[in-house]
């Protein structure tokens, strides 16, 4: 069956019309903080794992704390792809638990930071320079997380 112009033309505005009307929560920025912030630590960890190598043979690194330091980065990887996977998902689904999730991870993740930012044996330049680059993304990604968050709380679904 042929629809008539008129008739598809009443259709289409009559579904543009209701489109507009659906309100979508999920933030935009916040999900293109998520998504650099996902190349941005797969480039750090690389990174890490390089200058830990660099450390390992170079310097008087002691086996133990290399050793420590290698195992917390394991543990930062794990914990920053929850992280970042729960955010993902919490954001684009409009879940309150997941991103909720996300943003109580970034404590962790923000510990490890600070560790290999100030805490290590030896921090060199770039270390420094990469772990404050990625405490700007958690800054920016719990601000903006937290103001997703409530527009999650506040919309009443019937």
């Amino acid at each position: 069956m042929r629809m008539k112009h008129s008739e598809y033309l009443t259709t289409t505005c009559f579904d543009i019309s209701l489109l507009n009307k659906i309100f979508q929560l999920s933030s935009m920025p916040l999900q293109v903080l998520f998504y650099l912030n996902s190349w941005y630590f797969a480039a750090f960890f690389i990174a890490e794992i390089l200058m830990f190598v660099y450390k390992g043979v170079l310097l008087p690194y002691p086996p133990s704390n290399l050793i420590l330091d290698i195992v917390l980065l394991l543990l930062y990887v794990g914990l920053e792809t929850l992280r970042l996977f729960y955010g993902w998902k919490g954001n684009l689904c409009e879940r309150f638990l997941t991103l909720s999730i996300s943003i109580c991870v970034l404590v962790p993740c923000t510990v490890l930071s600070v560790y290999y930012l100030l805490l290590q044996t030896f921090v060199l330049r770039l270390e420094f320079i990469l772990n404050a680059v990625l405490l700007c993304f958690y800054g920016l990604e719990l601000i903006l997380g937290l103001m997703t968050v409530s527009s999650f709380c506040r919309a009443s679904v019937y």
